[in-house]
């Protein structure tokens, strides 16, 4: 229990630490100081689903995040065990996949705990995800279902504009890109794009073929999702 506390403690702290790095990026007159420096944790479940695909994906899009900001970033591939208590070592997690996934119990009550005590969860269908991933999320999230989040929403203006919402970066079924989110109290502590796939944007030029037109669109707005999330 003292442990968890612990880890709950550190996760917060994190979120200060990186916010002052986006105040930082912002033009905020508080006083500089170091920054230790963000890092996105790519989350492995179990079930099937190929959770680890395209592991150039975060290192480009933080990479992008230092060249359009002033946030101090570490550009690694890195992976955290659902199952395990390091979740809680990062303020932002992010899933990904094709396929199925089941989560435990304890796994489904760890995600909460990590998304109520001020951790934030990046959901990025690359295709096949939906219908598990939602089955899945309802355990986490028993009292909720996916809202999805008007344009108008602080999430596609905080720092590019995205007026209409989410991009269209890969074409799935051909239907219209959908933003999705899930709440602890007020706050957007679940994020989760559906029929656009921006994750894919932001891996290598050759993996997909996308236009740079494109990718610049993916890493944009996987931009703003990383600034809202340490900001909110």
């Amino acid at each position: 229990m003292l442990s968890r506390i612990l880890r709950l403690l550190l996760l917060s702290l994190s979120f200060f630490v990186a916010r002052d790095a986006v105040a930082q990026s912002t033009g905020s007159t508080s006083p500089q100081r170091s920054v230790s420096q963000f890092r996105i944790a790519r989350l492995k479940y179990v079930g099937g689903g190929d959770w680890y695909n395209d592991p150039s994906s975060e290192p480009n899009l933080l990479k992008f995040i230092r060249s359009n900001s002033n946030v101090e970033v570490d550009p690694q591939y890195v992976w955290v065990d659902l199952a395990s208590d390091d979740i809680f070592n990062y303020p932002f997690l992010f899933i990904t996949g094709h396929g199925n996934m089941d989560f435990t119990e304890i796994e489904a009550k760890r995600l909460r705990a990590y998304c109520d005590a001020g951790g934030f969860l990046y959901i990025d269908d690359d295709y096949g995800l939906d219908k598990p991933l939602r089955r899945e999320m309802k355990k986490v999230f028993p009292d909720q279902e996916f809202v999805e989040l008007p344009f108008s929403h602080g999430i596609y203006h905080c720092h590019f504009e995205f007026p209409h919402g989410l991009p269209k970066i890969h074409e799935h079924d051909g239907k219209a890109p959908q933003g999705f989110g899930l709440f602890s109290g007020q706050r957007l502590s679940v994020f989760y794009t559906y029929e656009t796939n921006p994750s894919d944007g932001w891996a290598d030029p050759d993996v997909h073929g996308d236009p740079e037109e494109k990718r610049q669109e993916a890493l944009k707005i996987g931009t703003n999702i990383v600034i809202w999330a340490l900001t909110h």
